[in-house]
C-alpha cells in the first residue's frame, strides 16, 4: 500500500469514528516526530502494539480485502499466563461495505465483537476439526449479546448496530460490511497479532508499505524501525 493511501484511510476512519462522538486517545494524533521524541515515556504504547493499525493482508487489494483498526489498550500476556492483572485489549475496526476481513481464527484471544454504529455488521462462520483446523464441515455455537446461538457451517449472521458476538479460540470467522461501512468494537483478552491470527489461505497479516510520501502517523507496523 502507499503510504499517501493509508494516510488518506486514516483521515477518513478519524472522521466516521468522530461522528459516532466517539474520541481516540490523544497519542492517534502524534506526528512520527513527537512519537519518536517521546518513546521512552510511550514505552507501554508502543510494546502493547496500541494505535493505527490498516491492512491490506498483503493483496494490495484494500477496497476488497482489508480492514481499518485502532487498539485502543492492551493487556500483558504474562499476566494473562498467571491468571490476574491486564488481561484485556480494546479496539475500534471499520469494515467498509462489501470489504472481507478474510477467514480466520486465534488461538489465545476470546473476543465480543459488537456493531457500534453505520450498516450491518455480516459473520461468516466454521467451525474446527479436533486439532483446531477449519472444518468445512462443522459449525458450533458463539454467544449472540449473551445468548447461545448454534450455526451451520459456513452460515452467515448479520448484526445491527448495537448487537454484537462472542467468539472463542477456535471460531473460524470471516467480516464484512453490508449496506455501507460499519463501525465495530472489539473487546478481547490481550491481544498479539504478530501470533495470534490463524488465516485459512496463506496471507499476511500486515501491509507492504510504499513510501510514497511522509506518514501522517505511525501505524503499529511502523514502530520497530521508525522508533528503533
Amino acid at each position: 500500500m502507499k503510504r499517501s493511501t493509508i494516510n488518506d484511510i486514516m483521515a477518513s476512519a478519524d472522521e466516521m469514528i468522530q461522528s459516532f462522538g466517539f474520541k481516540l486517545p490523544p497519542f492517534a494524533y502524534w506526528t512520527p516526530e513527537e512519537f519518536k521524541a517521546r518513546a521512552k515515556e510511550a514505552e507501554a504504547l508502543i510494546q502493547a502494539r496500541c494505535g493505527w493499525d490498516i491492512t491490506d493482508y498483503g493483496a494490495r487489494r484494500f477496497d476488497e480485502m482489508g480492514l481499518f483498526l485502532f487498539t485502543l489498550r492492551n493487556g500483558r500476556l504474562a499476566d494473562l499466563q498467571r491468571g490476574g492483572g491486564m488481561c484485556y485489549a480494546e479496539k475500534l475496526l471499520i469494515s467498509r461495505q462489501d470489504q472481507l476481513s478474510p477467514m480466520h481464527t486465534h488461538v489465545i484471544k476470546a473476543e465480543d465483537i459488537i456493531n457500534r454504529g453505520g450498516a450491518t455488521m455480516v459473520v461468516e462462520l466454521f467451525g474446527s476439526d479436533d486439532d483446531g483446523n477449519f472444518a468445512e464441515d462443522r459449525g458450533g455455537m458463539v454467544m449472540c449479546d449473551g445468548i447461545p446461538r448454534t450455526f451451520a457451517p459456513g452460515e452467515k449472521l448479520k448484526f445491527a448496530p448495537g448487537e454484537s458476538l462472542t467468539l472463542m479460540p477456535g471460531d473460524w470467522h470471516a467480516f464484512w460490511g453490508e449496506g455501507g461501512d460499519v463501525l465495530i468494537g472489539e473487546v478481547s483478552t490481550v491481544n498479539d497479532d504478530e501470533t495470534d491470527n490463524i488465516f485459512r489461505e496463506p496471507i499476511g497479516r500486515f501491509a507492504e508499505i510504499e513510501e510514497d510520501v511522509t506518514p501522517t502517523h505511525l501505524l503499529v507496523s511502523d514502530y520497530a524501525k521508525w522508533l528503533a
